[in-house]
């Protein structure tokens, strides 16, 4: 299994292509650029299966719709996020100067944490909320890997100053949920370069002493 990671849309977020030995394919948070996407599944000559949201702030959702209905797609939102995709206010984009960015409701609601397949992958969905109420976080056990979002970034962690946003929150999530995998674990951060789970204990000035 590999990843593709593809910084998308006004303020770069990555999306994630996460691809098996059977060329299938999950897609991440598709933040915008819509032809990005559509550009790199056809150059790797994946099958797209799902769309995965980390969370559904503006920045994440921005070609959702575009995306989903060229490959005919399901959507996996937490439920505590239903209503975001659709509501400019909620998702954040009403908050900052790019227009009101929205989505079509999710298709498929992530009751809470547990496995789950699609296709040939099986992961882990971990509730990291702080960031916002429902953030998850998709945790590949064979790989090593964890699709954060936007709650743990290399030597950084989320803003909670959005709706919903609550720092206490944020900081035991990481505790609890995220600094608990193994520690050669690989971070893929909605933002910015990959880290590894030992190098954010180590040295995250915010979750220094925590």
């Amino acid at each position: 299994m590999k990843y593709i990671r593809i910084p998308l849309g006004a303020v770069q977020t990555n999306c994630y292509f996460l691809i098996n030995d059977e060329k299938e394919c999950l897609i991440v948070d598709p933040g915008g650029e819509a032809q990005k996407v559509f550009q790199t599944i056809e150059k790797h000559k994946v099958k797209p299966l799902a769309i995965l949201l980390t969370h559904a702030h503006f920045d994440h959702i921005g070609a959702v719709d575009e995306v989903r209905e060229r490959y005919n797609l399901p959507v996996h939102l937490h439920r505590l996020e239903k209503e975001w995709p659709t509501n400019p206010e909620l998702n954040g984009s009403r908050f900052f100067p790019l227009g009101e960015i929205t989505a079509k409701p999710a298709t498929d609601l992530i009751q809470g944490e547990g496995m789950k397949t699609i296709g040939g992958f099986t992961f882990q969905i971990l509730e990291t909320p702080g960031h916002t109420p429902g953030s998850v976080s998709f945790y590949f056990a064979e790989e090593r890997w964890v699709v954060s979002g936007d709650a743990l970034f290399a030597r950084s962690i989320g803003r909670t100053d959005l709706p919903g946003g609550n720092e206490p929150q944020l900081l035991k999530s990481i505790h609890d949920k995220l600094l608990t995998l193994p520690e050669d674990t690989l971070v893929l951060s909605g933002h910015g370069e990959e880290t590894t789970v030992e190098e954010e204990m180590d040295g995250n000035p915010f979750l220094n002493g925590f």
